[in-house]
Order: structure tokens, then C-alpha cells, then sequence
């Protein structure tokens, strides 16, 4: 008696069964990048089409436009698929131009590296 594998054993754990449909993938650095996958390789290096970086602020976006894009496999942490037909977004986010979201971004850093400093300052207190 034999065991065969079903046929779609390996298919399922391969980014082929992504071929052509909408996906996110999460970068090591934390960006959000999506699009079309077109291509991948043994080292999970892949390609979308009509890719773009989406940016989140708050309750701000930005989907900033890639086009074509190449992704370096060992940067990737992350790779699902997009349901098409649902909405994306909570109903409360709101989209703003990339001169904007740019800013939110500089204000966002700046408030982390003040808490970041204040903390310093108060580390005498040992509150822990």
C-alpha cells in the first residue's frame, strides 16, 4: 500500500496559489505594500503590478503609487491576500494627498523622540 500526497499539498504552502491576485505584504522596516503578484522565486523575492505603499497616520492615509515593484525576499515578514471585495479601511480613516501624510509622518517622530527624551529626564523617579 502507497500514500500519495494530495495534489495540492505543496501548492498551498507556495506563494503560486497568490499568483494574480491582490495581496499586502509587510516589510521588516514596517511598510505596507500592495498590488497584483506577478512573479516570485524559490527565495520569495517577488513582483507586483500596480503596487503602491499604503501610509498610516492616525486615522490619515496615503496610498502612494510603485507601479511595478520588486521585493527582496528576506525583507518580507508577511504576505496575505486582499479580499477585493471588501472595504479596505475602517469608514473613520481618512485619505490626504502624499505632501500631507509626509507631514504627519515628521510630527509623528518628533512626538515619539520627545516622549523618548522626557522619559530620560525622569528616569531618577524609578517609577517601575
Amino acid at each position: 500500500m502507497s500514500w500519495a500526497a494530495p495534489d495540492d499539498i505543496f501548492f498551498s504552502t507556495s506563494l503560486a496559489a497568490y499568483l494574480d491576485k491582490k495581496l499586502l505584504v509587510l516589510l521588516r522596516d514596517g511598510r505596507k505594500l500592495m498590488g497584483l503578484l506577478r512573479s516570485f522565486d524559490q527565495f520569495a523575492n517577488a513582483v507586483l503590478e500596480e503596487a503602491y505603499e499604503r501610509v498610516i497616520v492616525g486615522n490619515l492615509y496615503c496610498d502612494i503609487p510603485l507601479g511595478l515593484y520588486i521585493i527582496r525576499g528576506e525583507n518580507v515578514v508577511l504576505i496575505g491576500e486582499l479580499d477585493v471585495e471588501k472595504e479596505e479601511l475602517p469608514a473613520q480613516m481618512i485619505q490626504v494627498s502624499e505632501a500631507e501624510i509626509k507631514r504627519a509622518q515628521k510630527a509623528e517622530k518628533e512626538e515619539m523622540l520627545l516622549k523618548g527624551t522626557m522619559r530620560k529626564r525622569m528616569e531618577f523617579l524609578d517609577l517601575d
